[in-house]
């Protein structure tokens, strides 16, 4: 007669696919390697399957693991909703959540957000953890993070949405650049010109490409920022222009001596939507409410003349 499963058999069995190493997954869950590998063993004699081949490459899991790791992160992520739910009921706007953030808002924005929830819910502790926006999105589906601050829109029908505000995109030279004395640039004035960009993973990749289809821009495939400093430095050497979030602007480039210049373009009409993004499954409905009304007011009073609140 075959066993039960437990949850911490999926839960080392995850790690172990997670590190593809006995010792190290024993190291994350904080057991010792030989108990791990019994309750490997365990779970494998429960379900009546291997699922791990065991060799000198590590834990590879075979095709029947692959299929149990898909279904124990499910039963996973179901407990997480149901703790979340009990933390809920018993203690209101309290407990642990996870937020995941994409490093172009994230670090010019959450810092005050922060401040804010731990002085008016001081039960609340909230863990942040930058990441591109793609792989955002696939933490969230695999229930490794609670809510994720991203920009928008995020397609998924298994995912809930709440707009935060909308964000300039503000165009930025070399302080050497000849355009950099205008007082006022057209559409023409960008026609044929280099525009850089971040690389693929991040959606302002193609918000610029879109752009630079439209102004009859040349989008430099050659040179991809992989942060938005590498951006900025990259225009400072003239390498082509770029189109910097007005958060970021706010935050890292400065006014006088700086090492760009930000023009005018469109009166602020090219903007990104910045919101967050929760699985709609999420037992955690008080505390997005919080994080949300919190982070509209930090946007409100702290940056009404940087972002346009929605």
């Amino acid at each position: 007669m075959r066993g039960d499963i437990t949850l911490k058999q999926l839960i080392y069995f995850v790690a172990l696919a997670d590190t593809k190493h006995y010792r190290r997954a024993a190291e994350r869950v904080g057991i010792s390697q030989p108990s791990l590998s019994q309750q490997i063993l365990g779970l494998e004699g429960a379900l009546g399957l291997e699922l791990v081949e065991r060799g000198q490459r590590g834990a590879v899991l075979t095709p029947s693991g692959r299929t149990v790791l898909a279904q124990a992160r499910k039963v996973l992520a179901e407990v997480e909703v149901l703790r979340g739910s009990a933390v809920d009921v018993r203690d209101g706007i309290a407990g642990t959540i996870r937020m995941g953030s994409t490093p172009t808002i994230g670090p010019y924005f959450l810092p005050r957000v922060m401040r804010r929830l731990h002085r008016d819910h001081p039960g609340l502790k909230v863990i942040v953890r930058d990441a591109p926006p793609a792989v955002l999105h696939e933490e969230l589906i695999a229930g490794r993070h609670d809510l994720i601050l991203t920009q928008l829109p995020v397609r998924s029908a298994d995912i809930q949405i709440r707009r935060l505000f909308r964000e300039p995109l503000k165009l930025a030279v070399a302080q050497d650049h000849p355009l950099a004395e205008r007082e006022s640039l057209t559409d023409a004035d960008l026609a044929g010109r280099d525009i850089l960009a971040l690389a693929e993973t991040y959606p302002l990749h193609d918000q610029i490409a879109a752009l630079c289809d439209e102004l009859g821009a040349e989008l430099r495939q050659d040179y991809e920022g992989s942060s938005l400093d590498a951006l900025r430095q990259m225009t400072a050497l003239d390498m082509g222009l770029s189109f910097l979030p007005a958060l970021y602007v706010h935050s890292e480039v400065a006014v006088e001596d700086g090492d760009v210049s930000i023009l005018p373009f469109r009166r602020d009409r090219v903007v990104r939507s910045v919101g967050l993004a929760w699985r709609r499954r999420s037992a955690h409905g008080a505390l997005i409410d919080a994080i949300s009304e919190v982070a509209r007011r930090v946007a409100r009073e702290h940056y009404a003349s940087v972002v346009k609140v929605e």
